[in-house]
């Protein structure tokens, strides 16, 4: 019998993942463990969720019975309620905990009438990791002035610490920021370009880093460069010859993605890091989609400048991300916001961590949660995050090859190397799931006709994007790119139920 289900309206449980949190206790509570005292610092609120005291303090089910006896108890007439005493599903049962084949749903809060196929425009937060901000919430929120003006600094320091481990790199040079394209405006807003000079990316860059691009270009008389990869992807050769091709002696800096949004390439930026960094071209990597997707070690690779979200395949909370400046490029690299740092004393602490640290006053209990997430995360699947990626990778190409059956599309010629936890497939250009590309689709925010219908008639969200992206310029036609997006509450059955909804609307004379 699965555990973990709850209907929306279960007021034992709250929301449809919180009950899964329960299920997670339960997995790891062992016989004879007693209750302890529930661990004070929150950071580690992930890790503790091995004792009966740790489920009243972080989940809320068992809140008032410290008792094992009584919390087993409790937790098994939640899951009686939900499931049905013979474990036939009861009626808060939902599809996202009986009929989807991943075990790990419930851990997420997601609609249980939505087939979740867009993890890499928002990410998704699973419930544990959430009960964790909250609980950092509640913890500024007793005493503002003393935790953001005396406790913060160390707060941030030790969630830099974990994070630093865990992309490998030093926590000094790392800075948290609310999203990558923050950090790509903080990074190119602090350079100074003269005219003539030129930014080179490539065509497959997200659309909102190619409006900064040109709008600092703009700005200073400066030139973008785009390099034309195609698509599907043919080689990591194919992309590093390309790219070296495009730069001159007038390239200043190079901004390429790891992972492409449009497309969900990965590209061989381990390679054009140093390939470019020996014509003195110092590279921004628009890494948003690569850490949880992709091993990454920043200090090896070497880049001037790493920008990563964290809410995304680190499923953490929306506001986590993070930017990494080599140590000898930190010297004039400046937040969006200027505020108290940019003048206070240097002391232990450099001019970059200074600024960065304080950006005015704000919600940084996202950064806070990271550590949790990572551990959360990391804990679900044999094999720690090694598993985790293997996992999400291996649902994405069996994606991509489902897709292509039924769309007749040439995306399986992109090499599974040039994959992550996301595929795309180029739409046909003519029948019923043909059609032109929005024009003037340029964000997630956008919807592509089909995407509309797959959503209110399928209960399915995923996009459809027009690529190039409008802030690409490009003279090559818009072609409507499928993305599908892998993380660990997929399974088959997600992509079973969109082949088998764009093969219905395939047979239909308009959709």
């Amino acid at each position: 019998m699965e555990r973990g289900c709850a209907g929306a309206d279960d007021q034992d449980v709250g929301l449809v993942g919180v009950a899964g949190v329960a299920d997670f206790a339960w997995d790891h509570l062992e016989p004879g463990v007693a209750a302890e005292k529930p661990a004070a610092d929150p950071v580690h609120a992930a890790q503790g969720l091995g004792t009966v005291a740790d489920v009243n303090a972080h989940l809320g089910v068992v809140r008032h019975e410290p008792d094992r006896r009584l919390a087993f108890a409790r937790i098994q007439q939640l899951e009686e309620r939900i499931h049905g005493v013979d474990g036939s599903h009861g009626p808060q049962c939902t599809r996202h905990h009986s009929t989807m084949p991943s075990a790990l749903a419930r851990h997420w809060r997601l609609d249980p009438a939505v087939t979740f196929l867009n993890h890499g425009s928002f990410g998704a937060c699973p419930g544990p990791v959430l009960e964790v901000q909250r609980e950092w919430q509640d913890r500024m929120e007793a005493e503002p002035v003393r935790f953001l003006a005396r406790e913060l600094d160390g707060h941030l320091a030790a969630s830099r610490a974990a994070l630093g481990e865990f992309v490998g790199a030093n926590p000094d040079d790392l800075a948290f920021v609310t999203n990558a394209t923050g950090a790509v405006n903080a990074v190119v807003r602090s350079l100074a370009f003269h005219p003539g000079d030129e930014i080179l990316t490539t065509d497959h860059e997200y659309n909102a880093v190619l409006n900064v691009l040109r709008d600092i270009a703009k700005r200073d008389g400066a030139r973008v460069v785009l390099v034309r990869l195609p698509f599907p992807g043919r080689s990591a050769d194919d992309v590093v010859e390309r790219v070296l091709a495009a730069a001159t002696a007038r390239t200043r800096l190079a901004v390429i993605s790891h992972v492409t949004s449009p497309t969900a390439l990965v590209l061989p930026i381990d390679r054009l890091i140093p390939a470019l960094a020996e014509r003195g071209i110092d590279m921004l990597v628009d890494g948003a989609h690569a850490p949880g997707m992709l091993p990454l070690d920043v200090d090896r690779l070497g880049a001037a400048y790493y920008a990563g979200n964290l809410h995304k395949w680190v499923c953490a909370p929306k506001g986590a991300a993070f930017l990494h400046v080599r140590r000898d490029r930190q010297p004039g690299i400046r937040p969006g916001t200027i505020s108290h740092g940019a003048n206070a004393p240097i002391g232990a602490r450099s001019r970059f961590r200074l600024e960065f640290d304080w950006q005015g006053t704000l919600d940084p209990t996202a950064w806070l949660s990271v550590p949790a997430a990572l551990a959360f995360v990391g804990g679900l699947v044999d094999g720690g995050w090694p598993g985790a990626m293997a996992r999400t990778h291996a649902l994405a190409l069996e994606a991509r090859e489902a897709l292509t059956s039924v769309l007749g599309d040439d995306g399986a010629a992109t090499p599974d190397a040039m994959l992550g936890s996301m595929s795309a497939v180029t739409m046909p250009a003519d029948g019923p799931l043909g059609g032109p590309a929005v024009a003037d689709q340029s964000s997630p925010l956008d919807a592509d006709p089909l995407q509309t219908v797959l959503f209110d008639r399928y209960g399915i969200e995923l996009p459809i994007v027009g690529w190039p992206v409008p802030a690409a310029e490009s003279a090559e036609p818009i072609r409507r790119v499928l993305r599908v997006s892998t993380a660990l509450y997929n399974d088959r059955d997600d992509i079973a139920r969109l082949v088998e909804a764009l093969r219905d609307l395939g047979k239909s004379a308009q959709i």
